[in-house]
């Protein structure tokens, strides 16, 4: 088993997760207070979120529990769990937004505008804080990622909002408040695109984005000794954590245990693959993995130091 170490960053999700709590309940009850939609679609998307910092807040945390004779990874990998159901969370909400803005189209309501710029206008103060809480690390953990990207969309939708209700305000276009309405679910709809994407392909265990497999491929076909190469897998673990299993065949080479150190070092500096694992392999035609219980290897074979398969 390996021990890795963990920042502490669940102090953070704690307070953008309160904060953004006690926002929403604020919005929700100035949106019926008023009848705005906008600010009623607004609190729902926050109340989304709020579940949604709770997921990446229970994840930061299961991410620290040590690894067990179980749970020989730890639970790393509840940081890839949390955006997916986050992501799929608000597709939802987006949906319902769009659905009962639509139907306001036909009769919008009489909306106060003054209040809906006042309460928008804290809203941006409140999401960038909190996005300002989560920003350390969001662009290598997908957890913090989705957390990050779900604050500054929600700023800018805050500002929309501001805008809208000085349309409403100033000039009495009421069809203002749907249509703000609507853009909030657009802009859902399309902030969760990518994070659902990237959510569902780490849990299906895909190459993580950034990272080039053929790259690696080749780098590691041109190390010292190295004749073929097979069985290379790569995907994440969790938060900054990337893993990659590959089979070296280096016939006649004595020096296996600080060449696997070089290649390890080597692997973290150029793709940031911090948790690799290299079988070495002496023969000059092993396909070990090729068997019935690994059909992932029938469907790779191996390659030789020609690129060319077997």
């Amino acid at each position: 088993m390996h021990g890795h170490p963990h920042a502490d960053g669940t102090r953070a999700f704690a307070w953008v997760t309160l904060i953004n709590l006690a926002y929403t309940l604020l919005e929700a009850g100035y949106g019926f207070a008023t009848n705005s939609l906008a600010l009623l679609s607004d609190a729902v998307h926050n109340l989304g979120d709020v579940l949604g910092l709770a997921l990446a807040w229970g994840a930061a945390v299961l991410a620290r529990r040590p690894p067990t004779a179980r749970h020989t990874y730890g639970w790393r990998r509840a940081t890839l769990l949390s955006p997916l159901a986050n992501a799929l969370l608000l597709v939802a909400f987006s949906g319902a937004l769009g659905w009962e803005a639509i139907r306001r189209f036909s009769a919008p309501p009489e909306v106060p505008g003054l209040p809906v710029m006042v309460v928008a206008a804290l809203g941006i103060a409140v999401n960038l804080g909190a996005a300002w809480l989560v920003r350390d690390g969001h662009a290598q953990d997908l957890n913090r990622r989705g957390a990050f990207l779900h604050l500054v969309a929600d700023a800018a939708v805050s500002l929309a909002a501001v805008l809208a209700g000085a349309g409403m305000w100033w000039l009495g276009w009421t069809w203002l408040d749907p249509a703000m309405a609507l853009l909030i679910a657009v802009v859902v709809a399309a902030g969760s695109f990518g994070l659902l994407r990237d959510a569902f392909g780490a849990a299906m265990d895909a190459v993580p984005r950034g990272i080039d497999q053929a790259k690696v491929r080749e780098w590691l076909l041109a190390q010292p000794g190295v004749s073929a190469l097979h069985h290379l897998h790569i995907w994440s673990l969790g938060a900054g954590e990337i893993a990659m299993t590959a089979h070296l065949v280096r016939a006649g080479e004595a020096d296996h245990d600080a060449f696997i150190d070089r290649v390890n070092d080597g692997l973290d500096a150029h793709f940031g693959i911090n948790h690799p694992t290299l079988q070495i392999e002496r023969g000059t035609g092993c396909e070990h993995d090729c068997n019935d219980r690994a059909p992932h290897g029938h469907a790779h074979g191996h390659d030789d130091h020609d690129g060319h398969r077997h």
